[in-house]
């Protein structure tokens, strides 16, 4: 490996197993050289690299790091809600997702001729709460009335700290939109703030089972009973 190379895979390897405390955001927090921290721009001057070379490498190790990170707090999440909801609701609730990815959401509950379509996004985040949605996912959104977008947030040790539902007319008003035949968008990011989601899910109350747990009951129907 020449030197050139060399410096950069550690520069980046020491980005992601340094953990300084801006890189978690650092997509939004170092969009460009001029706003890399003045840790990171010491460690590259160290190896001989500029500053357009360092963001790109932060950019490339966030990407890295958030991928897998949200994968595991999107599972967690997922089953986390699986769980809460079998134990607590008098409803059949049927994980989908585990049986094919291609629903369009993960979770069904479903109660005498009643249905609920949920799909699930989490986060350990606070304040800024980003989602991903697939076009499957919305295109299920626009034709399914019983669809609901769930967010589940979860604190450091991924356990429930809240439960929510993303308002379905929101999302569509900031979906993107194709601007011809030739290309479509395939997966959307949405930045969701605090004030968007509704607390709980609308549909809860009149499905818990009589033996459902106070803890769960605050998370599923804020301020119920």
């Amino acid at each position: 490996m020449d030197p050139a190379s060399a410096a950069r895979r550690i520069f980046e390897t020491a980005v992601i197993t340094g953990e300084p405390v801006w890189f978690r955001d650092a997509d939004e927090l170092v969009p460009s050289p001029d706003d890399l921290p003045a840790d990171a721009l010491r460690a590259a001057e160290a190896l001989g690299l500029d500053a357009e070379t360092a963001n790109a490498h932060v950019s490339k190790a966030w990407g890295k790091v958030d991928t897998a990170a949200r994968e595991l707090v999107g599972s967690t999440g997922e089953l986390a809600l699986l769980e809460l909801l079998q134990q607590n609701l008098s409803a059949e609730v049927v994980h989908v997702a585990a049986l094919s990815d291609g629903y369009g959401y993960d979770i069904t509950v479903r109660k005498d001729h009643c249905e609920h379509h949920l799909e699930v996004k989490s986060t350990t985040r606070r304040g800024r709460i980003t989602v991903y949605l697939s076009r499957n996912e919305y295109s299920t959104m626009l034709r399914d009335p019983s669809w609901h977008l769930v967010l589940v947030n979860l604190n450091q040790d991924l356990e429930i700290t809240g439960i929510g539902e993303i308002p379905g007319s929101w999302v569509k008003d900031h979906t993107p939109v194709d601007s011809s035949v030739i290309g479509r968008w395939e997966s959307a990011r949405f930045n969701v703030s605090g004030d968007i989601m509704e607390a709980g899910l609308s549909f809860a109350a009149e499905y818990l089972s009589g033996n459902a747990s106070p803890e769960s009951v605050k998370f599923l129907v804020p301020g119920y009973g």
